[in-house]
């Protein structure tokens, strides 16, 4: 039987947040991460306890299991047919996407002239045909994935000290305020570290700012 690819949801919207914040998108949230199943029975259990993602199931906007094609087919759909630019850019999420990303499926993208930049949590070896990695470590995790275009850590999180990732080879170094209670507290602590520390910048979600997905 042909591969399906599990989709949470996919929309058209600006990207939010890092490097590209600001960029027109399409948005591919895939269903699924192994760092926290979705459920909130399982988070005190999960290895990324401060997920505010819903990235379980199908049920999302555009969400479904999608073979190959039809896939493709879907995020071709959501891009404005009159661009001033000839490139379009999807960017896969999740959950994580590396549980489903393979290289037929970037092959495609890239036949319909997608940018595809990554947001991954580093566990699975990304494929160098990827256009744009970024990667956001998150404590208690084996990060596999040490070198890309974006390391993006969310910030502060228990037993995690940027110093450790500024060996590593990414050509940005951002830090993202942790969201919740505490978001005032944690956009202070992001604001010094980054005025300390010039080599880190301040990534906020402007999504959420805006109120836009």
């Amino acid at each position: 039987m042909p591969k399906k690819y599990a989709v949470k949801e996919s929309f058209y919207t600006l990207q939010g947040e890092g490097f590209h914040s600001g960029r027109p998108a399409v948005f591919l949230r895939f269903s699924g991460c192994n760092l926290w199943s979705g459920l909130e029975k399982d988070r005190t259990t999960a290895i990324c306890k401060f997920c505010d993602t819903d990235f379980w199931g199908t049920d999302g906007i555009n969400g479904g299991k999608y073979e190959l094609q039809n896939l493709i087919s879907m995020v071709t759909s959501l891009w404005p047919e009159e661009s001033f630019s000839a490139k379009k850019f999807i960017v896969c999420t999740g959950g994580e996407p590396m549980l489903q990303i393979d290289l037929e499926l970037i092959s495609a993208l890239h036949q319909a002239n997608f940018e595809i930049a990554l947001e991954t949590n580093g566990t699975l070896a990304v494929p160098e045909e990827i256009d744009w990695i970024c990667v956001s470590p998150k404590g208690g995790s084996q990060i596999i994935q040490r070198s890309g275009h974006e390391l993006k850590l969310v910030h502060p999180q228990n037993g995690v000290d940027p110093t450790e990732f500024e060996d590593w080879d990414f050509n940005h170094f951002y830090l993202q305020p942790m969201d919740g209670p505490l978001l005032e507290k944690n956009t202070a602590i992001c604001l010094e570290y980054c005025m300390k520390n010039p080599r880190w910048k301040l990534s906020i979600q402007t999504h959420k700012i805006l109120n836009i997905q």
